[in-house]
């Protein structure tokens, strides 16, 4: 029988929750004003910007609205019960969403791979993070990618969104100025920026514009989710091109994300548990239609931002359930949103990915591996699909090969 030990630190591999757990007078104790404002304010955060990238990738891949609401109950109604769990039973704020790059990665599959193929491949995604996850293998795999690389590659698909933007601004001008204005006038006003989250900003500057346009027009009756139970297929097209790049962006993108805040924050996440957590998630998330669980960095950096750091756990409790209520009401968000102008939710997900585009191409482009990061980054936004497989997969492949013949000092450092 394997041993629970890491051999080199003689620690154990999966991480125990913290005893005894918190009972209903140590939750009531612990949640402050401060903790329930930074649990609605990160489930706000997820609940808008990062909706707006499921809707815009899945709109332009032709999925339903009902395969839509689908995935976006399976984001937030499954993951909220664990983040709930999870912050509850590690006394840690631990929020798990989804890949935001992945489902980017996702959007571009999409068309030239069907629904079920793509389905097909969250199921193994699922299974490959279990496996690495029950070997304790999480770190090594972390380590052996070089991050400059694998960010490259989240720019070149981030780019889209970052140039969507700009050519909303162009067409749609009555609708996408507006929302621009608020978010960079929230940004340039910190102390209004606390009160309201930039992103909210544009998003309710978005819904005035759009109703003074007279341009809304909900349509269709249900406003409870109804997830759709969907068979996968499997496809060897399918599994090469996606497994591998939504691996990386679960383990390393987001997970490495989540893990750094949450450290840089004085707490101690649970690095081989939660991605357990995340293969095991996953399997049921991809059966409704929905992409990879992660450990999130945004939002869980919204729920460290303020507050005693044992109580933060509660903010983490708040957001999972506020999580769980926004799944349940799924065809609503989907309703409304697709109700408005192509521009506005355009708008919403570029804004949404501005941060996280910067983030990319600084650690992209700062230090070391920058020749193989440029490759990376050339090959992703080109859109070729050698193979039928997606210009990220080849990126990936192409910076790594670039930076072990031509950078080995950067590998040796």
């Amino acid at each position: 029988m394997p041993s629970t030990l890491d051999e080199k630190t003689r620690t154990p591999r999966f991480e125990r929750p913290e005893l005894p757990v918190a009972g209903p007078r140590r939750l009531r104790a612990d949640l402050t004003g401060t903790t329930l404002t930074n649990g609605v304010i990160g489930l706000v955060f997820s609940a808008t910007g990062p909706i707006a990238v499921i809707l815009a990738v899945g709109v332009r891949g032709g999925l339903s609205p009902a395969q839509l609401a689908s995935w976006i109950f399976g984001v937030f109604f499954l993951n909220g019960i664990l983040t709930v769990l999870a912050s509850w039973l590690y006394r840690r704020p631990l929020a798990f969403f989804w890949t935001i790059p992945g489902t980017v990665v996702v959007g571009g599959s999409l068309t030239h791979l069907a629904w079920a193929e793509v389905l097909g491949a969250f199921v193994v995604t699922a299974l490959l993070i279990l496996l690495i996850g029950l070997t304790g293998w999480v770190r090594a795999v972390m380590a052996a990618l070089p991050m400059p690389i694998v960010m490259a590659m989240v720019a070149g698909v981030f780019l889209k969104f970052g140039l969507d933007l700009v050519t909303s601004i162009g067409v749609d001008p009555a609708v996408a100025v507006p929302m621009v204005v608020v978010f960079v006038l929230l940004l340039a006003v910190p102390a209004a920026g606390k009160r309201m989250p930039p992103i909210l900003g544009a998003l309710l500057a978005g819904v005035i514009a759009v109703a003074a346009s007279g341009r809304f027009s909900p349509s269709g009756t249900g406003w409870l989710a109804e997830p759709l139970l969907q068979a996968p297929r499997f496809s060897w097209p399918a599994l090469l091109e996606l497994v591998v790049p939504l691996a990386v962006t679960v383990l390393v993108v987001q997970n490495g994300q989540g893990v750094a805040v949450l450290k840089q924050a004085g707490h101690e996440p649970p690095t081989n548990v939660a991605t357990v957590l995340c293969g095991l998630w996953s399997l049921p998330a991809a059966a409704v239609g929905a992409v990879s669980t992660c450990l999130t960095g945004p939002t869980n950096a919204l729920l460290v931002a303020s507050g005693e750091r044992h109580r933060q756990y509660t903010a983490g409790i708040v957001c999972g359930l506020g999580a769980i209520v926004t799944g349940l009401f799924a065809p609503a968000f989907v309703r409304l949103m697709l109700a408005t102008p192509p521009a506005f939710v355009a708008v919403l997900g570029g804004l949404a990915m501005l941060r996280a585009l910067q983030g990319a191409f600084v650690t992209a482009f700062r230090t070391s591996f920058t020749l193989g990061a440029l490759v990376a980054f050339l090959v992703t936004v080109s859109g070729v699909q050698p193979l039928g497989i997606s210009s990220a997969f080849w990126g990936l492949v192409a910076g790594l090969a670039v930076s072990f013949l031509l950078e080995r000092a950067d590998f040796r450092s």
